[in-house]
């Protein structure tokens, strides 16, 4: 059925249609207003999203790590090789890394130099990920460094890397990382490497999924912790997770709110204009129900009007934000593709939505004044 078919078969909706292109301009300006308040919603919220998805992301592998290092009460500088294997006695379901930590001054033969810092370990396959060699399940010999770093210094696979006096054969490069996890400046040799050093720095313990991190850490926490000494530093990455979503979700809500603003604005826009419309045409509407019109039909022609003035600002509002979203979450994230996903393309239909429900709203008093207006009085102007 083409539109005018459908028009016609609804004579309210064909006469509001109509009367929406007598005076364009002002039509214009209302389908502005509702379009300007649909993309600062959406716009809002997709920024809101893009933000959360790139915190989420910067996180990474960390929410599912808990990291151990030297309590406040303990008489030990670091953790001992007794406590990691309490730590691997209690965490049964977990991959347990002990890490030893320096920094060192790596530099080329054309003399460009670079601080970097020194991680030891033995399990470099359960912390890190290689974009170019293999993280060894057992690391005993060659040195990882990171990707950046390497690229600086023209450092390839097999290339040599001096420590403590001793050459490290570079076995894989470590995947760049923006966020907070494994990354930057970073040289990772044996843990052998760093024998100097007695005991450990850090243990990182790496479970299942985020759940699991939080019950590891408790349990950490009640064996060898109490109210009063804090033999060992345990902090999971979870519950910072949940702490930076909730903030998260509070400034969202906080950015629709001032986008709604603009909705309402337009809505009170409309409210006028409505009115405006319903007075200049009062002779006209009064003539209608002179001929027989209910007061049903005249309610509808007006609330039909409003809702197109919705539905047209929502749509090129929603068309519109959708292209800033993408602008968005290329900038802040690096994956305009993002946008596209629930937790940013539903504001989409919250825009769309609320543009068509505060039009109809906005029409409602000017519908209700036109349709009870007496015919009489109307025909009087």
């Amino acid at each position: 059925m083409t539109r005018l078919g459908l028009l016609r078969r609804f004579p309210s909706v064909e006469i509001a249609w109509q009367n929406l292109g007598r005076n364009r301009a002002r039509t214009g300006l209302a389908t502005l207003g509702v379009i300007i308040g649909v993309v600062a919603i959406v716009s809002l919220g997709m920024a809101g999203a893009a933000i959360q998805q790139q915190a989420n992301t910067n996180l990474g592998s960390l929410t599912n790590e808990v990291s151990v290092s030297s309590g406040a009460d303990s008489d030990e500088d670091g953790v001992t090789d007794g406590q990691v294997d309490d730590i691997r006695s209690v965490v049964v379901d977990a991959d347990v890394v002990p890490q030893k930590s320096n920094a060192t001054t790596l530099s080329t033969r054309s003399g460009e130099r670079t601080r970097v810092t020194v991680s030891g370990v033995t399990r470099a396959d359960v912390l890190y990920e290689t974009s170019a060699g293999v993280a060894p399940e057992r690391l005993r010999s060659g040195a990882l460094l990171s990707a950046d770093t390497a690229a600086e210094l023209g450092l390839e696979l097999g290339d040599p890397v001096e420590y403590d006096g001793t050459l490290y054969r570079l076995r894989g490069f470590i995947e760049s990382d923006e966020g907070f996890g494994p990354g930057g400046d970073e040289l990772v040799l044996p843990v052998s490497a760093l024998s100097e050093q007695e005991h450990y720095d850090t243990v990182t313990v790496v479970a299942e999924d985020g759940n699991a991190a939080t019950d590891i850490a408790d349990t950490l926490e009640a064996e060898f912790n109490d109210e009063d000494e804090e033999i060992l530093s345990v902090t999971s990455f979870a519950g910072t997770q949940e702490d930076i979503n909730s903030f998260l979700g509070t400034l969202n809500l906080a950015l629709l709110g001032i986008g709604l603003i603009s909705l309402v604005v337009a809505s009170v826009a409309i409210l006028n204009i409505m009115l405006m419309s319903t007075i200049e045409r009062r002779g006209e509407i009064g003539v209608l129900r002179a001929v027989g019109i209910r007061r049903g039909e005249v309610l509808r022609m007006i609330l039909a009007e409003a809702a197109f003035l919705g539905i047209i600002g929502g749509l090129v509002g929603s068309v519109l934000s959708l292209g800033a979203g993408l602008v968005l979450f290329d900038v802040l994230t690096g994956d305009p593709m993002l946008v596209f996903g629930w937790e940013s393309v539903r504001y989409l239909f919250y825009g769309f939505g609320f543009a068509v429900f505060a039009s109809v709203v906005s029409g409602l008093y000017p519908a209700w004044k036109a349709a009870n207006d007496p015919p009489v009085e109307a025909l009087r102007g």
